[in-house]
């Protein structure tokens, strides 16, 4: 597993969306699908608004690898469940997305079961 440069994390802590998939059984990506990210303690973080109902989830944790793209670059990347940073998590969504009935949702309790840490492959 590789590490995000300090390049590649200021481009997605500063992007408003970034898109995520999980991959197939034969390696290729499932479609993309704009998420919310956010960076803390230098690690990239992204939740199901839906919970793990969610399709891109159910995609990404079936092999816990995937693709992200944002701003032109895309990347192999691997998800891990990680809940151990919800609350700083929970305030930087609140920072970056503001207060409203879309933080809520991703900040809910259902939204929390679904905290991965995204990572270069």
């Amino acid at each position: 597993m590789g590490a995000w440069t300090p390049e590649e994390l200021d481009q997605l802590d500063s992007a408003n969306t970034i898109r995520v998939a999980g991959r197939r059984a034969d390696g290729s990506s499932r479609t993309l699908v704009i998420v919310w990210q956010v960076v803390v303690g230098g690690a990239l973080y992204v939740r199901s608004v839906k919970g793990p109902e969610g399709e891109w989830y159910k995609g990404v944790i079936r092999h816990g690898e995937g693709f992200i793209s944002w701003g032109g670059a895309a990347r192999p990347v691997v998800f891990t469940r990680d809940d151990e940073h919800d609350e700083a998590i929970d305030s930087a969504y609140l920072a970056k997305y503001g207060a409203g009935s879309s933080t809520r949702a991703i900040n809910s309790d259902k939204a929390k079961t679904t905290t991965l840490r995204v990572d270069p492959a």
